[in-house]
């Protein structure tokens, strides 16, 4: 059993800006622990509640010369990235990312490792495994085999407001009444709600020094993925679905498929409906010997879903599934840094004067995207994400984290917040599939005469004879959508008076 008296660790969360890391850091100060998060970029906590109760570490969990710094006087490590690239390295990269934070701990004297993967099926040979679950069973023995104690979590779906398995399921539903599916809809899952993985999360950190081991772990109930759509379209009050599988529809082909009809993207696609070829289901509970169930009991699937639904009505989704950078999002300077000088960078620059204060403007600036929409022509952004959809991209279809306020790190729709200023600027990094890198920024100032200057610009830095062209080509149509944007979003505040 856990020691209820051991806490005060000193605990280093990595991917705290993503969905389990961020909800995880708060649980953690909560049961009496210290944080520090381990982060490429600090910028991306300065937002979340609970920045001023952790320390922030800057390194790169692939590179073990930066590690050493972040592992200093750590009691329990966390291991929560994953590569969600489908290129072919990414097993090196998984693997490299493994071996560097084993050697850190060990080096640093680290007293536990705890890591959450994924549900391996039992029976099942590697080599018939999806890559990445094949990578996430790595990426446990790697650690497991160091000389730290490692506990690794193993989780199939995880049910919660803002994570990729939900809105999969959730986006599937609502949209389709009749669908033609692949054959893993009959295949066995046991999820498992996202309250009772940070349960065992956090009770790991506490666990007796000679447990070095994998365990698996799932909600009370075992459904198929066809049940799981039924019931959630009974518990939202939907007509029951009709569902057709065929064996055509291979993971490839089902991940287009899912990237299409949800906001969950090819990229996370992919790897989510591979790993639902084989059943995964618990091979034991044997957690609870030294784990006991939460007091009020595992979360089953119908009271998952409410809690979800509750979380996304209430606007009390604390992390989503996009909080971190997809593969392959850009990460390259601002467009004001030096090295940028000398560059080919254009540019569309609008600016509207505006008869109300700073701080109205800013709430209709701060409000953009998502439901509220882009304030210009909906088609045409409807279009240009229909189009990023079907070359790979995110689409328009991410939405907003929040419905009236963001954070640095926040997807919005295909961008991504890059910096927050309030109540002055709002950048956003373009994450469709583009021929280069792009910007928009929202600037808002006091005019001088009692009124707001609003100001917008739209950058684009082109890579290559392409990335020229393209500008070119859309250069028209600017005037048009961002011309229409600056007007409806003065507009827009002086409604709202």
């Amino acid at each position: 059993m856990n020691d209820p008296a051991a806490t005060g660790l000193r605990c280093l969360v990595t991917g705290a800006t993503g969905y389990i890391g961020g909800r995880l850091v708060p649980e953690l100060l909560a049961a009496g622990h210290r944080v520090r998060c381990l982060v490429r970029d600090p910028e991306r906590l300065r937002d979340h509640p609970w920045r001023a109760q952790v320390e922030a570490a800057t390194a790169d969990i692939t590179r073990l010369d930066t590690l050493p710094p972040a592992f200093e006087g750590v009691d329990v490590a966390y291991y929560l990235v994953h590569s969600l690239t489908t290129g072919p390295d990414f097993e090196a990269t998984d693997r490299a990312a493994a071996q560097a934070f084993a050697q850190a701990a060990e080096a640093a004297g680290v007293r536990r490792i705890v890591y959450l993967g994924g549900l391996v099926p039992e029976g099942v040979p590697a080599g018939q495994l999806s890559p990445h679950l094949r990578s996430r069973a790595e990426v446990g023995r790697i650690l497991r085999e160091s000389t730290v104690p490692t506990a690794e979590l193993r989780a199939a779906v995880i049910l919660g407001s803002g994570s990729a398995s939900f809105e999969m399921l959730r986006y599937l539903t609502e949209r389709l009444p009749v669908m033609v599916t692949p054959r893993w809809v009959g295949t066995r899952i046991q999820p498992i709600a996202i309250r009772d993985v940070l349960y065992y999360l956090t009770a790991a950190a506490t666990l007796p020094p000679d447990v070095n081991r994998a365990f698996d772990v799932g909600g009370p109930d075992i459904l198929t993925y066809r049940q799981m759509m039924q019931r959630y379209a009974y518990l939202t009050g939907l007509r029951p679905r009709r569902i057709i599988a065929v064996p055509v529809l291979t993971p490839r082909l089902s991940s287009h498929w899912v990237g299409l009809v949800t906001p969950v993207p090819n990229a996370i696609a992919r790897p989510l409906v591979a790993s639902l070829r084989h059943e995964v289901v618990c091979s034991g509970h044997d957690i609870a010997r030294y784990v006991p169930d939460p007091p009020q009991g595992l979360i089953g699937f119908d009271e998952a879903v409410r809690l979800a639904l509750r979380r996304i009505r209430d606007a009390e989704v604390a992390t989503r599934w996009s909080c971190a950078s997809l593969p392959g999002a850009p990460s390259d300077p601002l467009p004001t840094d030096p090295q940028w000088a000398g560059g080919s960078l254009y540019q569309d620059v609008r600016e509207h004067r505006v008869a109300a204060d700073p701080q109205t403007v800013w709430r209709v600036v701060e409000g953009i995207g998502g439901d509220n929409g882009w304030y210009s022509f909906p088609l045409a952004w409807a279009l240009r994400g229909l189009l990023d959809r079907l070359a790979g991209g995110v689409g328009l279809r991410r939405g907003r984290r929040d419905p009236a306020r963001l954070r640095v790190g926040d997807s919005l729709d295909f961008w991504r917040v890059e910096a927050i200023d309030r109540p002055r600027l709002l950048r956003l990094r373009a994450e469709m599939r583009l021929p280069g890198l792009a910007w928009l920024e929202l600037s808002v100032a006091p005019d001088g005469a009692g009124g707001t200057l609003y100001r917008q610009r739209a950058v684009f830095h082109p890579r290559g004879l392409a990335g020229h062209a393209y500008w070119w080509a859309v250069a028209p149509f600017h005037a048009i959508v961002f011309g229409a944007m600056a007007r409806n979003i003065t507009r827009r505040v002086i409604a709202a008076g």
